[in-house]
């Protein structure tokens, strides 16, 4: 049973970062906008909520860096796609990258640490609080929960809906469609932000150089394989968290004795993301007019 209980601990702490991406990227792309971005929003969050926490000693600081910067990062995907309507998947992509490059650039700047920020005191970090368990990881429960009631059954669920199936329905009933959608990627902002925040003062005490290392892209997967519904994202989230855990504990098994490579169980979840997406997008329904900037009718 204790060996059962440390999995399921071990499978939270590890998709945490996955569930408040996912859950961030469901508001966006729900809305009709692509957000390929989640990885550099989230890498952007890790370092300034580092940054800011060992300047300040403090985590709440740290964590209102983390959300502020992703919202930056957000509102300017949102200036690219919604108000100069450019391709959605090029914005995402070039936020990615730049936050990656820069990152590295001030991180190497400022600390002279390759790249690293300075360890931080407890004091500065978000500790286990009840469980074993940190409150970024609650604030990731609860955002499932709160995801599932605002899309699902909320006047602004219903309007974030349309605006991603029927945006000219919505322009018709009076509603600006730009900006439920600027709305929709700010939200994305704070999740992004809070997941960021988790990697670098939760779940280790500094940042480190591509320290996201793919998570949001597989949380992209897990919402697609969710088919765009937090429950199902929220359940691919946990799944793809437990195949991390069994790839950590896995490391230095033998078969046959013959021991298994340290890079084939560590590429494991990446191997779930491909064969997933591989057998189960063709079955996914996107949001019909996801990606399409929207032109209001003259």
């Amino acid at each position: 049973m204790s060996e059962l209980l440390t999995i399921l601990a071990g499978t939270l702490r590890l998709a945490t970062p996955l569930i408040l991406c996912a859950m961030g990227g469901l508001f966006s792309e729900r809305s009709g906008i692509i957000d390929v971005g989640l990885e550099g929003k989230m890498l952007a969050a890790a370092f300034a909520s580092a940054t800011i926490a060992a300047a300040t000693g403090s985590a709440w600081a740290g964590l209102a860096a983390g959300i502020g910067i992703a919202c930056l990062m957000a509102l300017l995907h949102g200036l690219a796609c919604i108000t100069y309507k450019g391709n959605q998947v090029v914005s995402g992509v070039a936020i990615n990258i730049l936050a990656s490059g820069l990152t590295m650039v001030f991180a190497v700047a400022w600390f002279h640490m390759g790249g690293q920020t300075p360890g931080l005191e407890s004091s500065a970090r978000f500790m286990p609080v009840i469980l074993g368990q940190s409150l970024p990881v609650y604030l990731a429960l609860a955002g499932v929960a709160l995801t599932w009631w605002v899309v699902g059954h909320t006047s602004f669920g219903l309007r974030l809906r349309a605006a991603g199936e029927e945006p000219a329905a919505l322009d018709a009933a009076g509603i600006s469609v730009a900006l439920l959608r600027y709305r929709a990627v700010l939200i994305t902002g704070v999740f992004t932000g809070i997941a960021g925040t988790y990697l670098s003062i939760a779940a280790n005490a500094n940042f480190s150089r591509e320290m996201s290392a793919g998570q949001g892209y597989i949380a992209l997967a897990a919402l697609i394989f969710g088919k765009w519904r937090p429950l199902g994202a929220f359940a691919a989230c946990l799944l793809f968290g437990l195949l991390d855990t069994a790839a950590i504990r896995l490391q230095g098994a033998s078969v046959g004795g013959i021991a298994v490579p340290v890079q084939l169980i560590q590429s494991l979840p990446y191997i779930l993301t491909v064969t997933l997406l591989a057998g189960f997008i063709g079955r996914a329904v996107a949001p019909k007019v996801i990606g399409r900037p929207y032109e209001k009718e003259q």
